[in-house]
């Protein structure tokens, strides 16, 4: 399997898009890599079998419930207006999942950002892991908080 070099991807599109919307930090940025490292490897675009769209693998429903619930709330103008920036003139938001990495990246960021918990330490590759399969993936989700996706954490720390 190929993909993007992660260091690259961890300094060329995550730390930039999540300083841009306000919501970065060395924590975030390793969350959102990370993120990304168990959820498509950074090489699938859209889930095999599965509705999931982009390098974060966000669902359809996903998406539009952060549009609806969140970001549609008047105290969220200047993060509205930060990721209103990032869209392109698209058909649809949604579509722009796979191929706008910068948009994808914040939609993922906001799906964490509206979880009670406080992000894990930047280091903590087994608390990172936790928090994604807690707060993205989900009880629902197939994915699972164990060594190897703590490995894939570990790895975009070190990115």
């Amino acid at each position: 399997m190929t993909g993007l070099c992660v260091a690259q991807f961890k300094r060329e599109i995550v730390a930039p898009t999540l300083d841009y919307i306000g919501l970065g930090g060395d924590s975030a940025v390793n969350l959102l890599t990370g993120t990304a490292l168990v959820e498509s490897g950074v090489v699938y675009l859209r889930q095999i079998n599965g509705p999931a769209r982009g390098l974060w693998q966000m669902e359809p429903f996903t998406h539009d419930d952060i549009w609806a619930t969140f970001l549609s709330d008047a105290r969220m103008t200047s993060l509205l207006g930060a990721v209103l920036d990032l869209l392109s003139r698209w058909p649809s938001r949604v579509a722009q999942l796979p191929g706008n990495l910068p948009y994808a990246c914040a939609m993922a960021r906001l799906k964490y950002y509206r979880a009670p918990e406080t992000l894990p330490a930047a280091d903590d590759a087994a608390g990172q892991c936790r928090y994604w399969k807690t707060n993205y993936n989900t009880s629902l989700g197939a994915g699972v908080a164990d060594g190897p996706h703590i490995a894939l954490f570990q790895r975009a720390i070190e990115a």
